[in-house]
């Protein structure tokens, strides 16, 4: 098994950041050539999501669609910090994503890329990368 951490610096309330190639370095640097790779952040206001990254309007879209659905301000929030909605979204799209590997690549999809989810910023945030082959 190989573990590595990196930051991401995020700049906006709410944002997605394409990782895909900081975690295929890490792949890639571990020698591992079949098994998974697994992303995790340790954030309770941040996620990871696999979606395309070839139109950004995709990306706008999707964080377009979760402040519709997660306002920022609800009269029934109690969260003390008033950053309830933060909370919500990294619940819906979650903290962890596991990827196979297959000949020391990950098999993502034509279109796809690993991001990093950011719902409070902008922070820098911790991203951690374990690959298990």
């Amino acid at each position: 098994m190989h573990t590595e951490t990196f930051d991401v610096r995020t700049h906006r309330r709410g944002e997605f950041i394409d990782i895909t190639a900081q975690v295929g370095r890490i792949v890639a640097a571990s020698g591992v050539q079949e098994g998974v790779v697994t992303v995790f952040v340790p954030h309770t206001t941040a996620g990871l999501t696999i979606n395309e990254n070839a139109d950004p309007d995709v990306v706008h879209d999707i964080l377009a669609q979760l402040d519709e659905a997660v306002p920022w301000r609800k009269e029934f929030y109690q969260h003390t910090e008033g950053n309830s909605a933060a909370h919500v979204k990294s619940s819906l799209l979650g903290c962890s994503t596991t990827i196979p590997l297959h000949t020391g690549r990950m098999t993502l999809g034509t279109w796809q890329a690993v991001y990093f989810c950011e719902f409070d910023g902008p922070r820098t945030r911790q991203v951690i990368v374990t690959i298990t082959g």
